[in-house]
């Protein structure tokens, strides 16, 4: 059974249309791929009620004659299996024949409209899967209120353009720091140099506590730093300034509304609070690129860590900045440009 929430998703039969998927199987009629779908699942189409039958007055039939019972035997055109032989004393059931497939019963088939790539040939035993096993063949992409979902590479080149912009309000917030800092590193590095030449070891010299101290600060700020640029930025917008430049945006599984301060820094938190730990070996950097290389992993949302912690999805914008049509009304949310 596939592990995909229900909702609006892309088509797989038809790469040009998405449809309601209710966690088992496609519900209702396909719409535009760039349409924005209904909330919920599409209405229940009523079927016309039955045409009433004209009254047929009673008819006096004869007695039917009793029907004799169908010849034992096997169906025909049957054979008997090379290399298969009856039990002994095995006799064909009385009356039995073979059973017709029921009216309107259709050979189990692929989703309408789908059409096989060239060369392409069923596994055996396909007919008989059942409907979940089959759809696990045709790969479902999603498409979360109607958007297609931000490619990794230009989620990359977003963060890439992020740490660009934070490192820049580095240079001009921690500069004093980092001074301070290659001050005590200078005689340091220079007494190591010494003490290696003289044949003693890199160990015997220690730095100082305020270098520690220097590079704690550094730490720390460069931290705040970055809780300011990007949480406020997705709690309005969704966007920072590269996501901007990429034209992706973050919003949240359920709606297109904004984040929110409280949601945005749930999700920075995930990744941003471990900046400190950058001064412990390391570790916080590795924890990191863990949670960004990520989304790599996730097939079905290409959600990061984080996004799965503060439940958000990251979108591609159309190129003429507009939000999809709606299918209800055939236009957009009013009319206007612009993505909620």
């Amino acid at each position: 059974m596939s592990s995909l929430p229900a909702g609006w998703y892309k088509d797989p039969a038809d790469p040009e249309t998405q449809r309601y998927w209710d966690g088992e199987g496609w519900l209702g009629k396909a719409i535009p791929a760039d349409a924005v779908p209904p909330e919920g699942p599409p209405p229940v189409e009523e079927e016309p009620p039955p045409a009433a039958a004209a009254p047929t007055p009673p008819t006096s039939t004869p007695p039917a004659s009793p029907v004799p019972p169908p010849p034992a035997g096997p169906p025909p055109g049957w054979q008997q299996p090379p290399g298969q032989q009856q039990p002994q004393g095995w006799q064909q059931p009385p009356g039995w024949q073979q059973q017709p497939p029921p009216q309107g019963w259709q050979q189990p088939g692929p989703p309408n409209g789908w059409q096989p790539p060239p060369g392409w040939q069923p596994p055996p035993g396909w007919e008989r899967m059942p409907p979940g096993m089959r759809q696990a063949m045709y790969p479902v992409q999603a498409r979360p209120h109607g958007y297609a979902l931000a490619g990794l590479g230009p989620r990359l080149m977003a963060r890439l353009l992020d740490i660009l912009a934070v490192l820049l309000l580095n240079v001009v917030v921690n500069g004093w720091f980092a001074y301070q800092w290659a001050k005590e590193f200078v005689p340091l590095y220079r007494a190591t140099i010494d003490e290696m030449a003289n044949g003693g070891s890199a160990f015997d010299v220690q730095a100082s506590g305020r270098m520690d101290g220097l590079l704690w600060a550094m730490l720390i700020v460069a931290t705040l730093l970055w809780l300011a640029y990007e949480a406020p930025a997705i709690a309005g917008s969704g966007q920072t300034l590269g996501k901007r430049i990429m034209r992706i945006k973050v919003v949240a599984v359920e709606n297109t509304e904004p984040l929110g301060f409280g949601r945005a820094f749930g999700r920075w938190a995930r990744l941003g609070l471990w900046t400190p730990a950058w001064g412990c070996a390391g570790i916080g950097f590795v924890l990191q690129l863990i949670d960004c290389i990520s989304p790599v992993f996730d097939q079905q949302l290409r959600q990061a860590f984080h996004d799965k912690t503060a439940r958000t999805v990251v979108i591609a914008l159309p190129p003429d900045d507009r939000r999809p049509v709606d299918a209800t009304t055939g236009g957009g949310s009013n009319g206007q440009k612009g993505v909620s």
